[in-house]
């Protein structure tokens, strides 16, 4: 006959553990002798290991009992099930694990992979970091609205950032960011970005599937982290322009003068915040 302590170490286990077992109905308690003691048998010691087996197997403890009880038949039946549900949760763990490893990266957190090519094409033409942080954030909004859309949005961009007229009009938003609300220079940048979008064929403002709300939200990062930004936007709806995340067309197109045709053949900063 065996004192708790005794089981325990026969069985490789703790005598937390015998008693975890006891309390959870999975290993009977014996009465107490005229010592006080309670004594355990070899009965009593393979049940127990053959309880440890199970846990350790990864079989919850709310199954053990089953199990112990089951015939032939119906332990294996219920042990293939024990062992899907285990493989089931170390697939899930490794894609856990290779989702960590891409955050490592940063810009991976919450993106497709063509947004972050996307934003590194940003980097590697000079766009400074403040203004990449700022794609990077209003992308994360987009894609947690329009998954499905990402694709489409990515592959415009990169088209975009690829012509030279555009990735200078890129690197002169990122200048207004520090200018105050009465810089001299934003009429000039206006006439510029009023350019690219009458270049832009009108059909292609059409079409776009973001929802206005999405846009009015995005619009207020720009109007909150900008200063000129309110003076921007005011300016453009006088040229018959309103928004700036998701562009529309309110007044007649003008006559394009001589110098619109040095001007971007697309826009730059449509859905850019």
């Amino acid at each position: 006959m065996l004192t708790i302590g005794q089981l325990a170490a026969y069985a490789g286990v703790t005598v937390r553990a015998v008693r975890h077992y006891h309390a959870k109905g999975l290993l009977p308690e014996p009465e107490r002798d005229s010592s006080g003691y309670r004594r355990y048998d070899a009965a009593a010691a393979v049940a127990l290991i053959r309880i440890r087996t199970l846990a350790e197997a990864g079989v919850p403890l709310s199954r053990v009992r089953e199990l112990l009880n089951a015939d032939e038949h119906d332990f294996k039946v219920a042990i293939n099930a024990v062992d899907a549900r285990l493989r089931a949760e170390i697939s899930e763990r490794q894609m856990h694990r290779r989702r960590i490893a891409e955050l490592a990266a940063g810009d991976s957190l919450a993106l497709p992979p063509e947004a972050v090519s996307y934003l590194s094409t940003l980097r590697s033409i000079g766009v400074p970091e403040l203004m990449v942080d700022a794609e990077r954030d209003a992308w994360i909004l987009v894609a947690a609205q329009l998954p499905d859309h990402m694709a489409f949005y990515m592959q415009m961009k990169q088209q975009q950032i690829g012509d030279p007229h555009v990735q200078q009009l890129y690197l002169d938003l990122a200048q207004i960011i520090d200018w105050p609300a009465d810089d001299p220079g934003v009429s000039a940048l206006v006439d510029r970005l009023i350019a690219a979008f009458e270049a832009f064929p009108d059909q292609d403002w059409d079409g776009d599937p973001m929802p206005d709300d999405l846009a009015a939200l995005l619009d207020a990062v720009f109007l909150d982290s900008v200063p000129v930004a309110a003076r921007v936007l005011a300016m453009l709806e006088q040229r018959g322009w309103t928004g700036w995340t998701k562009i529309k067309r309110t007044g007649p197109m003008r006559a394009a003068s001589v110098a619109d045709h040095d001007q971007p053949s697309i826009s730059a900063h449509r859905r850019h915040t």
